[in-house]
């Protein structure tokens, strides 16, 4: 982002005022020169305040209530920024808008409404900032003239939910720490040098020359696998290691807000500056100025300093200026209402996540009878249509909520099935027998989807086959499902295992030379050596048949001694891509599912994919109460190092959902569960989960 002006009401030294950085020809100032004194100083603090985030400001290291000058009225700022994308989030902000703040003589801080603006320009676009409540988003650092270091005491792992505020925290307070910058350096040598990592390699890499041009400070060894930062740390003049401390902090905080940048220091953001000049001798100062400039090319920064200072000021840098993202006309869309064509029958797929074969036969019916036929996916709503269906898969909050806005808006004219809303309905018998029409999901190409077989001859009280289909029965054929001698197959069937023709089905599979996506898993405990044996010679895909991988389920740690032996029977290696679907959150506890896991992953070949227990429609709630027994924090340590080769972003899921349940159960967080959540991704959101967990623990209730 960068700032374009701030107007302010009632500050302690400034009063009341409009400040409005330069701009010329499209472009704005790099470099904005204030003079020194309490009116520059607390121009900065007041642009980090309208800038710091409502929910981070209470947690600066000073009393906000400072700022008003005069008791009983608020403080009053508002400011026009620059948005820009990425970096500043993906939301449909225009580049262009304005935003405030009130901060009343309590230190009570409030976001000012689009009504309460009253100094922004007008006619421009008022929003609350998308500041987020992690390390990303809007980007702006602030440093007073004094400040000391970490020293074994500086925290890398985010779980401080309020750690962007130590961005600009010493402009407020002479007494706070800083980057460690001995622990910074080694964990960015880390990154860049042994790991390899590019964003890393590219910032130690202009760190390293820029110091050694400008500081002269010998980095020669940064960029070599052996590297003791301590020692070279220690070698430095004082008055290198005060110039270089605000500079490794500014890096710091600029890599946690950019993780997924290659190039973190090209983002644009505002640098505060309060007096360098205190911090840098007059021969360094320029030079300094300089290393700034280079490092950090594209950030907005304002700089209070003496009148020698800015007498000593950098020409060069003085005349760089940046382009402003263009700012894009706004128009006021009128929103069309599409009609369809007289005789038209819509059909909405609710929430299928496959094509929707019940759909696909409505479709082929109806076209046959000569009407035209139009697909809409989720909640869509269109007029004039002379039947509606809706087809809800799942029972979800989700499904449930769109179906209600459909018979809403369609009323009495709208049908809906699926199992989401009714698990015993049907469609009539001649539309069932009709064959699928394709060209209803043209992304299916050269794929067939259907079922050879419906039902399962077991009573899982948590499925809802038994109900909805009833025992295994065979519902159709090859020669049905694969129309135009299509060669790829999304099979349906809930347990075709079962069914006692299984075993010349497979083999047909086989002779066609089929490639077979058995979507609903197979039951691993039915197979015998013959049909394991077909089962090898059939292609076994994925949805979208690119890789080799046989599904097979598993929701009990029961009776794992048949698994093995059947998995045997199989003949998989390493080599072969396995994934057992198996369901948490229903009946089984911590001890289970780690003996579940411990399991699965002796397997070779052998991966999980977990998915957690959502209740069918009248089914039954999920029984829980003795998940985690008097061992439980041994048996999380084992989970943590259950590694399989692959899905563990599934996992990842489980994790998360076993540390919420410990938090509610024992109202205390799991610290090696959470680290293991956030090790390898989205390390910025762990502050931000640790507080969720912690406004959780206030009210904890478990279902």
């Amino acid at each position: 982002m960068y700032l374009l002006s701030i107007q302010y009401e009632n500050a302690k030294k400034n009063g009341a005022g409009t400040f409005r950085f330069e701009r010329k020809q499209g472009g704005i100032r790099k470099w904005t020169l204030l003079p020194s004194g309490p009116t520059g100083r607390e121009l900065l603090q007041l642009v980090a305040l309208a800038c710091g985030g409502p929910g981070f400001l209470s947690r600066l290291p000073c009393e906000l209530h400072r700022f008003c000058r005069i008791s009983g009225t608020p403080l009053h700022i508002e400011i026009v920024l620059v948005r820009h994308s990425p970096y500043d989030g993906r939301s449909l902000t225009p580049h262009l808008f304005g935003s405030g703040i009130e901060i009343n003589d309590q230190g009570h801080v409030k976001i000012i409404k689009e009504n309460d603006c009253r100094m922004l320009p007008s006619g421009i676009s008022i929003f609350k900032p998308p500041l987020g409540s992690g390390n990303l988003t809007y980007l702006i650092l602030g440093y007073g003239s004094q400040w000391r270091a970490h020293e074994n005491t500086d925290a890398f792992d985010f779980r401080d939910p309020f750690h962007r505020i130590t961005r600009f925290h010493s402009l407020f307070s002479s007494d706070v720490s800083i980057t460690d910058p001995i622990a910074f350096l080694f964990r960015l040598h880390y990154k860049a040098i042994r790991c390899s990592r590019f964003p890393a390699k590219q910032t130690i890499g202009r760190l390293s020359a820029l110091f050694k041009e400008h500081l002269g400070i010998e980095t020669g060894r940064w960029l070599e696998k052996r590297c003791d930062f301590e020692q070279d740390w220690y070698q430095l003049h004082p008055w290198q290691q005060r110039v270089a401390l605000p500079i490794l902090d500014a890096v710091r905080h600029i890599i946690d807000a950019s993780p997924r940048s290659g190039t973190p220091l090209d983002r644009p953001g505002v640098l505060l500056l309060d007096r360098p000049d205190l911090f840098c001798t007059e021969k360094i100062f320029p030079r300094w100025i300089m290393l700034m400039d280079r490092l950090l090319p594209a950030m907005q920064c304002v700089i209070t300093l003496s009148g020698k200072a800015r007498s000593n000021f950098p020409r060069s840098a003085q005349r760089m200026k940046w382009l402003l993202p263009p700012v894009a006309v706004q128009k006021e869309s009128k929103t069309r209402r599409t009609r369809l064509p007289r005789g038209t029958i819509l059909l909405i797929d609710v929430d299928s996540r496959l094509p929707n074969l019940a759909l696909m036969k409505l479709s082929r019916y109806y076209k046959e009878h000569g009407h035209k036929v139009v697909l809409v996916r989720n909640g869509s709503k269109i007029k004039c249509a002379e039947a509606v269906y809706a087809s809800s898969v799942f029972f979800s909050p989700a499904s449930t909520r769109r179906v209600a806005a459909l018979r809403e808006y369609y009323g009495d004219s709208l049908i809906v099935g699926g199992s989401g809303v009714d698990i015993h309905s049907r469609l009539p018998k001649e539309i069932e027998k009709m064959p699928a029409d394709y060209s209803l999901y043209p992304e299916l190409g050269d794929r067939a989807i259907g079922f050879i077989t419906r039902g399962c001859p077991f009573k899982c009280p948590f499925c809802i086959v038994p109900v909805k289909e009833g025992k295994t029965h065979q519902v159709s054929n090859l020669d049905e499902l694969l129309q135009n001698d299509r060669k790829k197959l999304i099979l349906l069937d809930d347990n075709i295992l079962s069914h006692p023709s299984a075993g010349e089905i497979l083999e047909d599979m086989a002779r066609r030379n089929l490639q077979v996506n058995f979507n609903q898993t197979l039951d691993i405990r039915l197979l015998d050596e013959e049909k394991s044996r077909l089962l090898r010679r059939i292609r076994c895909s994925n949805t979208k048949f690119t890789r080799m991988v046989y599904h097979f389920s598993l929701n009990d740690a029961g009776n794992l001694g048949l698994v093995q032996r059947k998995y045997r029977q199989l003949g998989f290696t390493p080599k072969d891509n396995v994934e057992f679907i198996c369901m948490y959150g229903y009946n089984t506890t911590l001890a289970e599912d780690v003996e579940w896991f411990r399991f699965l992953r002796s397997l070779p070949g052998a991966y999980v994919f977990v998915q957690r227990y959502q209740p069918i429609l009248g089914g039954p709630p999920p029984i829980l109460k003795q998940f985690f027994d008097e061992n439980a924090d041994n048996l999380i340590d084992e989970l943590v190092k259950i590694i399989f080769t692959q899905n563990m972003k599934s996992m990842e899921k489980y994790y998360r959902w076993v540390s919420k349940r410990y938090v509610m159960t024992f109202g205390t967080l799991h610290k090696g569960l959470v680290d293991t959540i956030f090790r390898y991704n989205n390390r910025d959101h762990k502050g931000r989960y640790i507080a969720t967990l912690a406004g959780t623990m206030k009210n904890r209730s478990l279902p």
